[in-house]
């Protein structure tokens, strides 16, 4: 059986309903979220075993975490129990002309300060053929950088493919740390996963005649970009999410797939969204889903691109979609009529 290990932070994510402001709001809505968690959760609702690897305080807001991947069918053994708290993030959603806001509260949370050996890699990789992590774990504390660099060491080392969203985020720490670190990591990755900016951000690779502000994209850009990740660091294959921001309500969707010697473009989806929070890791997770069952590289990227696009029609982070129904939209049913 296939099985998908994943490392990073669970965190507790708190909105006010529908579109009210941060200042309007009196209540929030609680759900449960994090970069690789919502990866496992896409891999695992589409039919592939999944577990996710982290550390949650020992109380009844740990044990939340704990049940909302349970819930989806993710093997929630190998998370650990201490520490001070469980990290948050307080979500308003954009409409419009009015962008999203995305606020942290994790300093201190139990995965950052989690010593790097409590956990036995070898162990947790036992049965596994794939590994994911993201730029978001390594950026929580020196201690997490160090138990991610155990794990994708460990993972190499046992032949497991290796997978890395570069998902930069600047609000935990600062281009040059995470350059740093993450060249550290690179060459232990076989897939990564990018979107339009992290290259620029973590490694200072630009595509030429792009401007992700104006939804100026250029696919010869993305092609030198992919192609210089895959130089610089070995990488077996890159993807890139190509996201045309029209508003915060309207989007254009697509992506990129570098096997080293073929660059392929999927077909685009205008999508108005929902929720767009978390439609990054819907993709590395229909994208993982696809390699792990054998698709080609075309077949694959349209595989994520749609499951993705799905997501985004939802709320809160998971991507809770069918293999059916991605499948019906990557070959060309986007209707959205009624299924009766």
């Amino acid at each position: 059986m296939k099985k998908l290990v994943t490392f990073g932070e669970i965190m507790l994510r708190l909105n006010p309903p529908d579109h009210l402001r941060f200042v309007q709001a009196d209540s929030f809505f609680a759900s449960y979220a994090g970069g690789e968690a919502n990866v496992a959760v896409a891999v695992a609702n589409l039919g592939i075993d999944a577990a996710v690897v982290s550390k949650v305080p020992e109380n009844e807001i740990g044990q939340s975490a704990v049940n909302s991947l349970r819930r989806y069918g993710v093997d929630t053994s190998r998370i650990l129990r201490g520490g001070e708290r469980l990290g948050i993030y307080f979500v308003e959603k954009g409409a419009s002309q009015r962008p999203s806001k995305v606020i942290y509260d994790r300093k201190h949370s139990a995965i950052s300060e989690a010593d790097p050996t409590e956990y036995d890699w070898e162990s947790i990789f036992s049965g596994a053929e794939w590994f994911h992590f993201t730029g978001i774990t390594p950026a929580l504390s020196d201690s997490a950088t160090k138990a991610c660099l155990d794990a994708a060491k460990t993972a190499k080392k046992l032949g497991l493919t290796v997978s890395c969203d570069l998902n930069y985020r600047g609000k935990l720490w600062s281009r040059e740390k995470a350059n740093q670190v993450m060249r550290s990591l690179m060459p232990y990755v076989d897939i990564c996963i990018a979107n339009e900016e992290d290259a620029a951000d973590v490694f200072g690779i630009r595509p030429v005649d792009t401007d992700v502000n104006s939804g100026k994209l250029s696919q010869d850009g993305y092609r030198q970009v992919a192609k210089e990740i895959a130089s610089q660091f070995g990488c077996q294959k890159v993807a890139i999410t190509l996201r045309k921001s029209i508003s915060a309500s309207d989007n254009d969707w697509a992506a990129m797939l570098y096997d080293g010697s073929e660059f392929v473009f999927s077909k685009s989806y205008p999508i108005h969204l929902v929720d767009r929070v978390g439609g990054g890791d819907s993709f590395a997770g229909g994208l993982i889903y696809a390699l792990m069952r054998g698709m080609d590289t075309a077949k694959a990227v349209e595989f994520a691109v749609a499951a993705s696009c799905l997501k985004q029609t939802m709320e809160y982070d998971f991507c809770l979609v069918s293999e059916s129904e991605v499948n019906k939209l990557a070959s060309g049913d986007g209707s959205g009529r009624v299924q009766r």
